[in-house]
């Protein structure tokens, strides 16, 4: 018998995974191949906001070298525009141009409805919100295991 930590691991990993799917039939749907499921999640996470890479790596928790690469080819694609830092040279600032402000836009408006469709799905605002709290304590023991 497996202990249920197991399957909650397991879990939340095929959960985001389905997750990043849904992203991407999205964007099939609506022909965008320029950018892929991963990076319009970024760009989600960015969205009006002005950043380094290192304070995106930080709040989306994403694997460093994976954002540079992501934001790289966001860039290239039109959907970031990047700017130098005036107080640090070192240090680049990402922020959405025109093109991501309209696939951010977008993505709000799926979630508006993916939220609008989970009465269909059997999930309440309430079971979301103790599932969120069940979830906010297994990240403050991970975050707790990290430090041994």
């Amino acid at each position: 018998m497996r202990h249920a930590y197991l399957d909650t691991v397991l879990l939340i990993e095929r959960l985001h995974r389905y997750y990043l799917e849904v992203i991407k039939i999205d964007l099939d749907k609506r022909n965008i191949q320029d950018i892929n499921n991963v990076q319009a999640l970024i760009l989600y996470n960015i969205g009006e906001d002005e950043m380094t890479v290192g304070e995106l790596t930080a709040r989306g928790y994403y694997l460093g070298s994976n954002v540079s690469y992501n934001v790289k080819k966001m860039t290239e694609n039109g959907y970031i525009l990047q700017e130098k830092s005036p107080h640090d040279k070192r240090s680049i600032r990402v922020k959405l141009s025109e093109k991501g402000l309209t696939l951010h836009k977008m993505m709000k408006e799926q979630f508006q409805k993916q939220i609008g469709a989970l009465a269909s799905g059997n999930l309440s605002e309430q079971e979301l919100g103790s599932m969120n709290d069940q979830l906010r304590k297994l990240e403050r023991f991970w975050t707790n295991m990290m430090k041994y």
